[in-house]
């Protein structure tokens, strides 16, 4: 069962759930792909149907950010398992592709970043096959399409910033050959270590946006999103509980 949150339909996954049904997915050969929406993502899908159904199309989403379990929460169906941060969740699916020496091709960020990353997961995780990088600056798709098939990756990163990247795998998942594609954001930036997360602290509270925003006040602007989502999920609850 999905839960319903301002109308993307997210899966009340345990974190240990998701790392399988990712793996699971690996194994059978089947293709799809995960999406891991934060209240930002979620009210852009609210006023773009097209999002929105690409979203909900998704094999799996999952509820990265606090303030998606807090609006589940509010509406009065919580997600019982929590949040599942994509960065912590890609992490985990990495290791158990290393275990059985699975392949993934990074794909977004700036000129040099993905191969900084593969390079840093390569040595984290032994096992692992870095199947190919390229940065997130094109004008066409095909020759990237081209680059990815001719790399046989099990596994696609899509960095590209949403809803970017959603777009992109929904668009060109048909022409590619690989099982499983997430859509992940900045995480390459992080996984080269070119940005630091936040420390366990602010993360194990759901804060890791507060911190990102003491290092970026810039974001502000983004982070005025978030009480405008929570109000527009409580006016929700309001005309649910008047039906």
């Amino acid at each position: 069962m999905r839960i319903d949150v301002l109308g993307v339909k997210f899966d009340d996954f345990a974190f240990e759930e998701a790392v399988k049904f990712a793996r699971d997915y690996i194994e059978s050969g089947e293709k799809t792909y995960v999406v891991t929406p934060n209240p930002e993502i979620v009210w852009m899908a609210r006023r773009d149907d097209a999002l929105r159904s690409i979203i909900n199309g998704a094999g799996m989403v999952l509820p990265d950010g606090v303030g998606i379990t807090l609006g589940a929460r509010i509406l009065g169906t919580p997600l019982r398992r929590g949040r599942i941060p994509g960065i912590d969740f890609a992490s985990a699916m990495i290791g158990e592709l290393a275990q059985f020496g699975g392949s993934i091709f990074l794909f977004g960020a700036k000129p040099g970043v993905a191969e900084a990353a593969g390079q840093k997961l390569g040595e984290k995780y032994p096992g692992l096959i870095i199947a190919g990088a390229c940065d997130g600056y094109f004008t066409e798709s095909a020759p990237i399409v081209d680059f990815i098939n001719s790399a046989k990756p099990d596994v696609v990163l899509v960095c590209l910033g949403s809803p970017k990247q959603e777009l992109w795998i929904a668009e060109n998942i048909e022409s590619l050959n690989a099982k499983l594609y997430v859509g992940l954001g900045g995480s390459l930036d992080v996984f080269a270590g070119k940005v630091k997360r936040a420390p366990a602290f602010f993360r194990k509270l759901g804060l890791e946006w507060l911190y990102r925003l003491f290092r970026e006040p810039r974001r502000i602007k983004r982070m005025i999103k978030l009480p405008i989502f929570v109000f527009a999920v409580i006016a929700q609850a309001l005309r649910r509980n008047e039906k």
